[in-house]
């Protein structure tokens, strides 16, 4: 992956956006492109677009939606601000914070409205970090449905998408400006396609093992739950052409993938009244802190496996998205009528389990204090029957990358533009600041959707120059 130059291209054709990546950022930088009137085409590695948005929940926040109005959910773009800084500890650029709180409900309602996609507020649970509801999703509660939803638009909006199409290097000048891409096919053909302006939606660097190691290490020898085509290629080319990478540092894990299964069980279940204890039998951490920084602490028990706890309230809650229903499909969800059944086909101390539940009931009705300082309150004691899935931690992308502006424009290192790059989702710097913490739940779409929402519109309205 390299940038060449311009003389070195031959190009077959050119068109004004081209849009590197079919995930959710791709696609709906695509579909902006196309709204602002101008020609767009997607260049997809894979036969059929995945990415890491297929392979996640599709969960969406937004502020200022009709969903909300609907629902009587009071927000605002200075709430959902405060509470992404909060979250990352104000390491988050205020002015990239800004722009995707402020492009959020635009974007979801835009989708909605222009394009068809279905849309549903989750309501049943409130996101840790989340001061209101505003989580967005697909009725199916997938992000294979959202993906699905996001590539029937862009296809009923006449835009190209070329799959089995790995772009393989760039073509610029000496002042960074982007003349075109050239893609490699699978049977080794080779194909060069000029542009007036490049968006890369290709997200991070989570599948590729050297940059993870370096940037991440904490992480190198974890379950990556990413598309494994995303290997910081956005990053060299930005890089290369004198851009700025960013935060490397931060990034989104999971504490709940079923193990051995490979599917995620939601986080709903945590926050609903379940807890997750090791295999000494014992919680370990606060679960409310937030599924990303979970994946750390599950990693750090015995065998990097914990065990989710809960009950028939919650199971229920459970069979309410398609992930949970998968892995119950494939044998990773549990029942069992006593701790000590439990117990036994885990091979973790009874008494120990027992005490560990017994103490979390007590703190439920308000008799004892969790020594990690969760809050228990408002949710009942767990009670038999009793569900337990096996989960370890993964890796699920990377937030750091190249640094943009607030209408996803590149950045130099001096700060000023690139002439005509463009970056979004995973492929820019996101809003979590500079460590798992500060990964506050569904900042990966929401940069993915707004940063692509803005990028597509300003790469239409871009002249040549």
């Amino acid at each position: 992956m390299s940038v060449l130059a311009v003389a070195d291209a031959d190009f077959g054709f050119q068109v004004p956006v081209l849009v590197i990546g079919g995930g959710a950022c791709g696609m709906v930088a695509a579909l902006a492109a196309a709204d602002a009137g101008a020609e767009v085409v997607v260049l997809e590695r894979d036969p059929v677009p995945s990415g890491s948005t297929a392979l996640s929940s599709g969960f969406i926040p937004a502020c200022g939606t009709r969903l909300q109005a609907a629902a009587g959910v009071a927000d605002s773009v200075e709430l959902m601000a405060a509470d992404i800084q909060r979250k990352n500890a104000g390491r988050g650029d205020p002015a990239i914070v800004e722009a995707v709180c402020r492009q959020s409900g635009r974007t979801i309602d835009w989708l909605a409205e222009r394009w068809g996609l279905p849309f549903v507020l989750l309501d049943g649970f409130l996101y840790p970090g989340h001061s209101v509801l505003r989580m967005h999703a697909h009725p199916d509660k997938t992000g294979a449905a959202l993906l699905g939803a996001l590539r029937g638009a862009v296809e009923r909006a006449g835009v190209e998408v070329l799959t089995s199409a790995l772009v393989s290097e760039l073509f610029a000048d000496a002042d960074g400006r982007v003349a075109g891409v050239r893609i490699r096919r699978p049977d080794g053909a080779i194909e060069d396609i000029g542009c007036g302006a490049l968006v890369l939606a290709c997200n991070g660097y989570g599948g590729n093992p050297d940059m993870v190691r370096q940037y991440i290490p904490e992480m190198a020898d974890a379950l990556y739950f990413g598309h494994t085509g995303n290997q910081g290629d956005a990053v060299r080319w930005g890089e290369a052409l004198g851009g700025e990478a960013v935060h490397m540092t931060a990034y989104q894990g999971h504490g709940s993938v079923a193990h051995p299964h490979g599917v995620l069980i939601t986080w709903a279940l945590m926050m609903e009244g379940g807890i997750q204890v090791n295999r000494d039998g014992r919680r370990f951490s606060d679960e409310h802190h937030g599924y990303s920084e979970q994946a750390v602490s599950v990693l750090a028990q015995p065998g990097g496996i914990a065990f989710d706890l809960y009950d028939e309230r919650l199971h229920r809650l459970g069979m309410d998205f398609d992930d949970y229903r998968a892995a119950e499909k494939a044998g990773a969800v549990r029942r069992f009528e006593t701790l000590d059944e439990m117990a036994a086909a885990f091979d973790i101390p009874a008494a120990t389990l027992k005490e560990t539940v017994d103490h979390a009931a007590r703190c439920a009705c308000g008799e004892a204090v969790d020594p990690f300082g969760r809050d228990f309150a408002g949710k009942p004691p767990l009670q038999a029957p009793f569900y337990a899935v096996r989960v370890t931690g993964a890796l699920f992308h990377t937030q750091g990358g190249l640094r943009i502006d607030a209408v996803a424009r590149v950045l130099r290192r001096d700060g000023t533009k690139l002439p005509n790059l463009f970056a979004g989702g995973g492929a820019a710097c996101g809003v979590s600041g500079t460590t798992v913490e500060g990964y506050l739940s569904g900042n990966g779409l929401l940069t993915a959707v707004t940063l692509g929402h803005i990028a597509g519109t300003q790469a239409a309205g871009l002249n040549d120059g």
